[in-house]
């Protein structure tokens, strides 16, 4: 699973981070971002953070989460 975040979209409401704490955070611009030691060097989250990955997507009040299997 990768996951992507549209900036143009992403309004850093923080609901990502709020849902998926151990995959999401804000950067200094109040952006959404993966933390870098969640991301395999494949570029892939591993599927232990599937379920908050979906939910933190699914919960995304502009729908700024883009994941791609």
């Amino acid at each position: 699973m990768r996951i992507g975040i549209d900036p143009g979209a992403c309004e850093g409401n923080a609901v990502c981070e709020a849902l998926a704490p151990m995959v999401f955070e804000l950067d200094d611009r109040a952006q959404a971002r993966v933390i870098d030691d969640v991301v395999a060097t494949d570029g892939s989250v591993p599927d232990e953070h599937r379920p908050l990955v979906e939910r933190a997507a699914e919960g995304c009040p502009r729908l700024a989460i883009q994941i791609s299997r």
